[in-house]
């Protein structure tokens, strides 16, 4: 199981879009996709139509009670797609953390359990927006990061925090974590700031920026109160088809083993 960690400390930039229509996407061409809520909002849990009513065990559980992947999972009405839903016990679990026996490591320790468990190809995990455990514990269990990046100024001031961060994940926690791409999103071409801030970006990191940016589209944010990703709720709106771009360049970038899974 291939498990990527989606992350960026500055919120509003579209990390829970980005892994619920990726996750969506995958599981479209018969990927086996695990979805991990790591936000105590639990807003990809909601977006991906999972009420809080339905959320029987989740994150909170998997972290802190140390129960096993299996029981924490729940199918969604999107086939090949599992989830592990965020509930707000979610919210004290930054908390709790601190005092626990290898604290950045609870969720590494809970996926490596499941390690003999082939029933996904690959796990999406969805990062609150902050740098705090629940972020480290994901870095931490990671193969490797997708960074969503909403193409404005201030943004690439939390881009370079983010990668000092990743830098030191790699020397204490997680040498083999990489990073599989910057992911432009809210993209708007009439607005010169946005070609700016892109092409510094690409201008900087080259290759390692994903070709399709993501526009800004109604679509895209008024799918997720319809408990829908917008590749089902609208699957011709230009949001929906850049997240099945990316979606390809993802899967290009991906170890080629995986590809015939």
């Amino acid at each position: 199981m291939i498990r990527i960690a989606i992350a960026n400390q500055k919120g509003g930039v579209g990390k829970t879009t980005s892994a619920i229509n990726l996750a969506t996407a995958l599981a479209a061409v018969d990927w086996r996709v695990l979805l991990i809520d790591l936000d105590p909002q639990g807003n990809a849990s909601t977006g991906i139509g999972i009420a809080a009513a339905e959320r029987r065990r989740s994150a909170y559980d998997l972290l802190i009670d140390g129960a096993a992947l299996r029981d924490c999972t729940q199918p969604t009405r999107i086939a090949n797609l599992d989830i592990v839903p965020a509930t707000v016990d979610l919210s004290g679990a930054e908390v709790e953390l601190v005092s626990v026996e290898h604290r950045t490591d609870r969720l590494r320790q809970a996926l490596q359990s499941a390690a003999g468990d082939a029933r996904y190809d690959v796990c999406l995990i969805d990062c609150p927006p902050s740098l705090g455990l629940l972020t480290l514990n994901a870095l931490s269990a990671a193969d490797t990061l997708l960074v969503p990046l909403q193409c404005e100024f201030f943004a690439l001031e939390g881009l370079s925090q983010l990668l000092q961060t990743v830098e030191r994940v790699q020397q204490r926690f997680n040498p083999d974590l990489g990073i599989i791409g910057i992911a432009l999103t809210m993209y708007d071409r009439r607005n010169r700031l946005t070609d700016q801030v892109a092409e510094d970006v690409r201008s900087c990191l080259g290759e390692l920026v994903f070709e399709t940016a993501i526009p800004r589209n109604v679509r895209l944010s008024e799918a997720p109160s319809h408990g829908l990703p917008a590749l089902i709720y609208d699957h011709n709106c230009a949001g929906s088809r850049a997240y099945i771009a990316l979606a390809r360049e993802l899967i290009t970038r991906l170890p080629q083993q995986r590809k015939a899974a």
